[in-house]
């Protein structure tokens, strides 16, 4: 829990601290975004000087700076500044964004704010536990997308130049058309592969795994393989479709009904990595000024 670091009020109900979405590195243009975080949870941004960021509808105790509230077209987009004050002794404690093509967010002013006694948090879930719940969802689900093109760069990072080889089905659908294009050395290629809880370890030099919702740490493979970042909504959908769902473990369906049964869903094109996604996450990585690296992000912008 926070509070205003002026006079000590309640800013926020929010009390569960969860690892920061990938999706927070791209949005969508002209697109009314959700909340990127759950109701009562917050989460830390390092990129934003360690800002607290929550969800709209947990801040408490605060008014809109109506001065600062410019944005595009439907909402307000942060342009000017932290636009919310405390109601109890006007410090500007915070800004507030939901226009289009924002996800819906406050990000807390690190300097204006401090941490108040609070209720325990929620305890960190195992990777049985998280898998036997619905806790891997979320409603960022239809940007799979900026997730994928996060995954790619952290994937030709992983594979340090050679090709990369994606197994057939849910991977090579994911990745397989954006790796294709992308310069390579002439080395031998690295296999890519999903592996996780409940999924098990295909033989393969990389495989991608989920990133932990709550303490954003990676599933570890025991096999050897290099371990690949990927949301874990993301790789919960890859890992279990859910229209495989419906189909009974045995048997079939009664005579004359097979017509009936709903066809797994196929997208209308293509699916692409976000491009922005991809070249954002390679400038951020440690070797980004490695010349085969940095020659892979000048390609791609």
């Amino acid at each position: 829990m926070f509070g205003c670091a002026g006079c000590g009020a309640v800013l926020t109900a929010a009390v569960s601290k969860v690892a920061l979405p990938v999706h927070v590195i791209d949005t969508h243009w002209e697109t009314l975004h959700p909340p990127l975080l759950e109701t009562g949870s917050y989460a830390v941004a390092p990129a934003l000087s360690d800002a607290v960021l929550l969800a709209p509808g947990d801040t408490r105790g605060t008014r809109l700076i109506l001065e600062r509230a410019a944005g595009y077209c439907r909402g307000i987009d942060g342009r000017d500044g932290p636009n919310l004050a405390c109601l109890t002794c006007d410090l500007p404690v915070g800004t507030r964004m939901d226009d289009c093509g924002c996800w819906q967010v406050v990000q807390l002013v690190p300097e204006a704010v401090v941490r108040l006694p609070a209720p325990p948090e929620r305890p960190v879930m195992d990777w049985p536990e998280l898998l036997a719940t619905d806790a891997l969802w979320h409603r960022l689900s239809r940007f799979r997308d900026i997730p994928a093109g996060v995954a790619l760069a952290h994937t030709v990072a992983a594979a340090d130049g050679a090709p990369v080889e994606t197994a057939p089905g849910p991977v090579t659908d994911l990745l397989g058309r954006a790796l294709a294009k992308l310069p390579t050395t002439g080395r031998p290629a690295k296999r890519l592969d999903l592996a996780g809880p409940g999924y098990g370890e295909p033989p393969a030099d990389l495989v991608l795994v989920p990133i932990h919702p709550q303490t954003g740490a990676l599933w570890q493979p025991h096999s050897g393989a290099v371990p690949v970042p990927l949301d874990a909504a993301l790789w919960s959908e890859l890992a279990f479709p859910p229209h495989r769902t419906r189909l009974p473990v045995v048997g079939g369906l009664p005579p004359g009904t097979e017509q009936d049964d709903p066809l797994p869903p196929h997208p209308p094109y293509p699916f692409e990595p976000s491009p922005y996604a991809f070249r954002k996450t390679l400038a951020r990585m440690p070797g980004a000024e490695e010349p085969w690296l940095r020659a892979l992000y000048e390609r791609a912008c």
